[in-house]
């Protein structure tokens, strides 16, 4: 008997907390956390890689009990006021590390750090009773897609015991361009990233090694640098496609701060 593998999600989480304080311009994006737990079902835990967090070595939180960071600023204190107690996962987080050792990966726990943003603000959507373990993955401060994509293929395991892997970060994550008056030429950019994106991680035509090939040199993409002058909310994507390795099954897009963003599942 084949036991089913649990799905693997790559979304844009948004601006800081806006999508919890009712923010217009992050309607489709909370609808799209709303809906989106229908097809991925009640995991056992979720595993998230935050673009938030950055370490020497993959580090995995293992407290039992996590705070929460409220790791934004200049926003109402209502933004600092969030509740979501969900429990985290002291084995899994040792599982975890276990996991990546056995493919010559260094890691380590860190049982002191608590949940970021990347995982707080869309699971308070997602899974609101906070019933379900949580845990989160740091990204490696090297920000070598490579490396990150080595890591995704280290956790894969996790999938056969119904461990949801979020990868959360933002498709298109240029701040300077959130604040800035749009015109035709941003919008082209932003369009152009995103077509390559969606076509990287949906087209069935191409093979693993030509997808993996992408991601690894997406710099090469269309409007690259434009999108991500700095590449930490990328990488999460990175680490979602090792895990899965294959193109993802469905691709979602909205409209998030005026940019066209996207979120990817497996």
């Amino acid at each position: 008997m084949i036991t089913p593998l649990a799905p693997v999600l790559f979304l844009s989480h948004g601006g800081g907390p806006l999508p919890l304080l009712g923010d217009a311009n992050h309607k489709d994006l909370v609808d799209f956390f709303h809906t989106i737990p229908a097809l991925l079902g009640k995991p056992a835990a979720i595993l998230v890689i935050s673009a938030h967090w950055e370490a020497r070595l993959p580090t995995v939180t293992s407290g039992a009990t996590p705070a929460l960071i409220y790791d934004y600023y200049g926003f109402p204190q209502e933004a600092y006021h969030i509740r979501y107690p969900a429990p985290g996962q002291p084995l899994l987080a040792e599982r975890i590390v276990r996991l990546l050792a056995r493919q010559g990966i260094a890691a380590q726990a860190d049982a002191q750090r608590g949940f970021d943003h990347g995982l707080f603000v869309p699971l308070k959507i997602m899974y609101p009773e906070a019933d379900i373990p949580c845990l989160q993955l740091s990204l490696v401060s090297s920000l070598e897609p490579k490396e990150h994509i080595q890591i995704g293929k280290a956790l894969a395991d996790l999938r056969k015991d119904n461990v949801l892997i979020i990868g959360s970060g933002f498709s298109f994550h240029n701040l300077k361009a959130f604040f800035a008056p749009p015109t035709e030429t941003s919008q082209t950019l932003n369009q152009d990233f995103e077509n390559w994106l969606i076509d990287t991680c949906t087209n069935n035509q191409l093979n693993e090694t030509e997808r993996e090939q992408r991601l690894i040199h997406w710099q090469q993409a269309p409007a690259a640098r434009y999108c991500h002058p700095r590449e930490e909310h990328l990488l999460p994507l990175q680490v979602c496609y090792g895990a899965a390795g294959s193109f993802a099954r469905k691709a979602f897009e909205f409209s998030v701060l005026g940019k066209k963003a996207s979120a990817y599942l497996w």
